[in-house]
Order: C-alpha cells, then structure tokens, then sequence
C-alpha cells in the first residue's frame, strides 16, 4: 500500500503543551537527536515511554512549519519546490512514529496501548489538515496542471501524479462542510481500528486451556507438549500443560489431539474471539466502521468502499474482483465436499457417530494425510529447523539478487528475542538492515508481517538505507530441541522475507514509492512468489537438513510432499475465499442495512453456500486485516497475487530458477522498482506478456 510521509502508518499527531515544558523534554529526547547508532537505527536501549508524545509533537510542528514554507514559498511552484518538498517534510515524523508503530505491534504494552488510543485521532486530524490545507492543494495542482512542461524525469512524472491523485481522493476538491466531515470520520476510524486490534491481542492472550491428566495429552507430539508444559510453568502452572489462542499452539492442538472435547473447547474459544459480550468485544465496532466507510465513501463520490478502495489498486473495480473470486469458488467448494466425504469415512471408522464438525477437520486432514501420502507432518519437522529455514532463504537471495546477509552484535535491537544483520550486495556494500523477531510473547500480536522502521530514499544526493523487520510467531526452542517449523511455516518465513526483500532492494529516490509502497493487490506478488522456491527439491536439499543428524531431506519425503501437494487445497481455497467475499460483502454495501454483525455474516457466508464444517478463516470479530490492518476491500489481494506469483514463477521453471537473466529481470522491475510504474506495466516488462491463471488454477488443484 502506498505510503507518504503524510500518511505515515495511516495517522500523524499534533499536540499542544507549554514552550518550557516543550524545550526541556525535546532537548533530551532520543528521539529526535540524531541517531548515533549503526546505519541510524532506532537506539533501543534509551528510548523510554515518555519520550513519544514529546518527540511526536515536535515532529509534527516540524513537519506542519515545512508544509507552512511550501505555502509562503514566492516563487512559481515547481516539482522541486512542492512535490520534492512535501515528500521529505515529514523525515522526522516518519522517524519517531516509524519506532512507536512497530514496538505497539512488536512488543507492546498497556502504557504504548494508551498512548495510540490518545494519539491516533489526533494524528488523523494532522493528516487531514495537511491534505485539505486549499492554499497547499493549488500549489500540487498548478504543478499538475503544467506537468507537460516541465521536463520531468519518468520517477518526478509518476510522483507527481500519485500525489496529486491522492489528494484528490482524500478531499482536498471537498467544500468546507464536508472536509470538516470526513476529518471527523476519519479520525473515528482511526480510533476504532486501534481498539479492534488491541481487544483482539487481549482475547487472544485471556484464554488459556489447561490440561492436567496426562492421558487428555493423548496424538499430541511430544515437543507440543514440552512447549505446553514450559508455558503452564511460565504462568504458574507447573507439573501442567497450557495451550493458548496463539497459533503456534492451537494449531497443531486442533490438528493432533485426540480428545474431541478438548478440539471443540480451544476451537470455539478461537473462532469465538471478540464476540463474547464483554469488554473485548468488537461486534459494535464493526458496525461503526462499516457505516462510516459507507459515509466517507459517498462523501468522496464513490457508491461504496469497495469501489473506494478499488480504484487505487490493480482491480479497479468490485466487478473485476467478484469475477476472479466466482471463477475459483464453485470447483474449491466441490473439492472441500471431496474432501469432507474422506474424512467422514475415516471418523465412521474410528467409531464416532456424530456428524464431521469444524474442531475435526485439521485432526482427520491430518490422519487421511498419513494415510493416504504416508505423510506425517511430525516426519518432516526435523527437517525444518528454524536456523536452517532462515539460511536456506538467505541463500535462495544471494543466487538471485547477490545478496549476503551478516549477523551483528552491535546494531541494537529491542527485545532479546531479536536477531539484527547487515544486509550487503554483490559489493559487499551494506544495502539494508534487517531485523528478524521469531517467537511469540504477550507483547506482541499474532500472525506473522514485514514492515519498516525506516524506507529507502535518496535525500540530498544520499542514499538512505531501509531498516526491514519481520515478524512471525513461531514456536520457541525448548530444553530438548531447537524451533522446529511445519513445512507450511518454513513457507510463512519465505513469504514474509519475501516482502523484506521488496524493502530491501528498493532504488528509488522519493519515499512514498519506494519498497512495498504499492497497491494492495501487487505488494503480495514479491512475499507469494518467493514461497515457490521453499518447496523446490534443489532448495529444499540445501536448507531442510535434519536438526540431530544434518542429513539433507530425503529424495521419498520430498516425494511425499510433492505427491501431496493438492491435499486439503478444496479446504484451504474455499476458507481464504469465503473470508474475501465476506470482506466485499461489508464493503460493497451502499446503505447499512443490518444491526447484527452475526446475522449479517451468517447471511453472507449461506448465500454463497460455505459448507458447516468449514468455518470462514476470519470470522468477523477478529477479522483485523479488514477492520485494522490495512486490508478492507482487499482481502482478496492474496489470489489476486497468487495469479501474479503462479505465472511469474512458471517462468524460472521455464528457464531454471535461478535463471540469472531472469532473476536480474525480476529484481529490476518489481523488487527495486517500488511503485515508479503502473504494477501491470511493471509485471508486462518482467513477463513479456499479461498473467494467465492457469498456473494458479493448477497449483491449488483446480484444474
């Protein structure tokens, strides 16, 4: 998504305090000092909570004082004198609240949760003002309107234009009446999404399922259960087992215990988050947030959201999106049906009368699996240690752009848990910082994402690094063993790092296009096409070595998984697929027209005929990519990328995947790229032609 110094992580702050109070805590703010530290990261260890409104105040005067000389500026604007200087106006800004937003998601707290709630409208409103200020707006649209004739570069040129585009779509042609409208929404939005998030982190981390017969721990393997014992004697439970809502516990609970009552209660309690009628409860949220996007969306001359939000990405409209998703949705349904016709079979076998239910299916996904394949995830685990993981994406990036990757003792880092490395080309010169967090904790949320402390630019002549963090929850090591991954988590690493290397190999000049400052349904092409060279046997022999014995994987596992490739996709298509839909059923909505969000998604998920055993991947109450990630209208961009990433990967089979002409191609037009041109222009010039679906089609088994 694209991303301007203004827009800066969707909201900017301003507040007002005392001139001597102001003086004393600016002057020694680690913040807003210059950054001493290796390559200019965030200097971790000298950053208190009451350093950020401070630092966050003087930041925006700063930037509203940059904005002001733009205004008063004499001279004819000119790209250099407005554009150039509204894209760097905001350096600081970007800066302090670069720290803040990551450590809120990252390692967060009640006093960091506070402050955002107190924060975040006011950072809206900042925003706004900046957008809707009419005397800057004439200034971008004489520079607009003179485009022609003023001998831009094709980067000046594509600046210029997205500029101009976004404050036109955020209201700056608004009258005054409904300028001051849509601030008021948007800062209401902001709020609600801040507290959507924060009640989820608290519903995830209230549940624990505490087990204390050891024979209730009956199909669990056994470093589930170390895992689960160490985390019962973390929260004062020792001589017990503890699983909580965080994935990396729930999952393989659901997917290997053989008690069914105990599936049911972790099952209901997980997809039951945030619609308990307590005060972690975000049904009335939803409800606010979808009737004021219905509102901003018609304030700037859109029918809906959707339509809102489609017409900055590659869609452009709900139609086209509806159209991919209703191509897939009938055969990955009948293929689900298949699919849960065998495990029926299997449960009538085991002895259990009652009818295949939600909590079974990743248990008899699992067991038809290791029938069927004589596939056993457990098998593969060994395989998969999370250093090895780590280095076999390492490696698959330095055979495609020359990158090295250089662990550092020296760069700070904000949580032990932390790894931090130099980042260097072909020349040995370091191009990035790169943080990597792997484990989950209290402090941080669930799931698993890449983003930025810093983006790349070029200011006066200098190139500036990025600083890239990614973040998964991955199980910890144990007294007994190291992290050990599923194979589809060894995929999430190559996904997200994907996304890192988007960051990482940016080369642009002006911020709000550099890296992953693109729309939503072209950023997960760079994140999805690197998941096909975790499953490529040459890749896999490299890095899947056995954590006791360092055996590469054997030729039969590899065999198996391949065999097995197309098991459970009718599941695993129809749940991504009934979550897209029901993201473009709230948000194709011109009128709200229900009062229950229940009852709403249960309409919305019957009229495309979601079967009962399959529930939605993301039910609405915790549905934080639509309601507080960025998402909304965009759920679907996942498939829409698969199409992008399926055909572009079909090209490295075509020509060896690590093809070096191909790879050069790949990187100089999408990975340091950024968004200097229209996304399928960009992909035409690295494929030679426009994508074709059937790479995907065959890929997930429904062709």
């Amino acid at each position: 998504m694209r991303k301007t110094t203004i827009l800066l992580l969707s909201s900017i702050i301003l507040f007002t305090m005392s001139c001597k109070q102001k003086t004393n805590e600016v002057s020694d703010n680690p913040l807003l000092q210059e950054w001493d530290t290796p390559y200019g990261v965030p200097p971790f260890d000298k950053i208190k909570i009451e350093h950020y409104k401070p630092a966050l105040e003087a930041a925006m005067q700063e930037q509203k004082d940059n904005i002001q000389k733009i205004i008063d500026n004499k001279e004819a604007p000119n790209f250099e004198n407005t554009i150039a200087a509204l894209e760097f106006s905001g350096l600081t800004l970007s800066k302090v609240a670069g720290v803040f937003f990551n450590l809120l998601s990252s390692d967060t707290n009640e006093e960091l949760q506070k402050i955002a709630q107190e924060i975040s409208p006011k950072l809206s409103n900042h925003s706004d003002e900046i957008i809707m200020n009419p005397e800057l707006f004439a200034k971008i649209e004489e520079v607009y309107k003179n485009k022609d004739n003023s001998n831009l570069n094709k980067e000046q040129l594509r600046v210029l234009e997205l500029t101009y585009r976004d404050f036109v779509r955020s209201g700056a042609k608004l009258n005054d009446a409904d300028k001051k409208r849509l601030m008021e929404i948007n800062e209401r939005l902001s709020l609600l999404a801040l507290q959507f998030g924060d009640n989820l982190l608290a519903e995830t981390n209230g549940y624990k399922l505490i087990i204390d017969k050891e024979e209730d721990l009956a199909g669990l393997p056994e470093g589930l259960r170390e895992a689960a014992a160490i985390t019962a004697k973390e929260n004062g439970e020792e001589g017990k087992w503890m699983f909580t809502l965080h994935n990396a516990s729930v999952m393989p609970f659901l997917q290997y215990a053989d008690n069914r009552e105990l599936r049911k209660d972790i099952q209901q309690a997980y997809i039951n988050r945030c619609n308990n009628n307590n005060e972690y409860d975000n049904k009335k949220i939803i409800l606010e947030l979808v009737e004021l996007r219905i509102e901003r969306a018609k304030l700037l001359g859109y029918e809906n959201h959707s339509q809102y939000i489609l017409d900055d990405n590659m869609a452009k409209t709900p139609e086209a999106v509806y159209e991919l998703l209703n191509q897939l949705w009938t055969p990955a349904l009948e293929l689900a049906k298949e699919e849960a016709e065998l495990y029926r079979e299997m449960m009538k076998r085991d002895g259990i009368q009652d009818d295949l239910q939600a909590w079974d299916w990743r248990y008899y996904t699992e067991k038809v699996r290791k029938e069927k394949y004589n596939l056993d995830e457990e098998e593969l685990k060994p395989y998969f240690k999370l250093e090895n993981v780590r280095d076999g994406v390492f490696d698959v990036s330095n055979k495609l752009f020359g990158l090295s990757f250089v662990k550092s003792n020296e760069i700070p880092i904000y949580h032990p848990d932390v790894e931090a490395y130099e980042v260097k080309d072909e020349n040995n010169e370091v191009v990035a910082v790169l943080y990597m967090d792997y484990f989950p904790r209290p402090s941080k949320s669930g799931g698993a994402w890449m983003n930025d402390y810093r983006g790349q630019y070029v200011y006066e002549g200098k190139n500036v690094i990025p600083i890239i963090t990614i973040n998964c929850n991955f199980t910890k090591p144990t007294s007994t063993a190291p992290s050990l991954l599923t194979f589809d988590e060894a995929q999430t690493l190559f996904h997200e790092f994907g996304h890192g290397l988007h960051g990482m190999l940016s080369k642009c000049t002006y911020p709000s296009i550099s890296g992953t400052n693109v729309p939503r349904d072209f950023v997960e092409l760079p994140s999805q096409l690197m998941e096909h060279w975790a499953s490529e046997p040459e890749v896999m022999k490299s890095y899947a070595r056995h954590y006791q014995t360092n055996e590469p994987i054997p030729d039969e596992l590899i065999k198996k998984l391949e065999d097995a490739e197309h098991f459970n996709q009718g599941f695993a298509t129809t749940e991504f697929l009934a979550a897209a839909l029901l993201d473009l059923y709230y948000h194709n909505l011109t009128e709200m027209n229900f009062s229950d969000v229940l009852v709403a998604e249960k309409e919305a998920l019957e009229a495309i005929g979601l079967i009962p055993e399959i529930v939605v991947r993301y039910r609405s109450p915790y549905f934080s990519h639509i309601f507080a990630g960025g998402y909304s209208s965009g759920y679907y961009s996942y498939i829409w990328s698969e199409v992008l990433d399926s055909d572009a990967f079909a090209l490295f089979k075509e020509k060896g995947i690590f093809d070096p002409a191909t790879a050069k191609s790949l990187k100089d037009n999408i990975y340091s790229n950024g968004h200097k041109d229209d996304p399928m222009t960009m992909y035409v010039n690295f494929r030679g032609r426009e994508p074709k679906i059937d790479a995907l089609l065959e890929g997930r088994g429904l062709k």
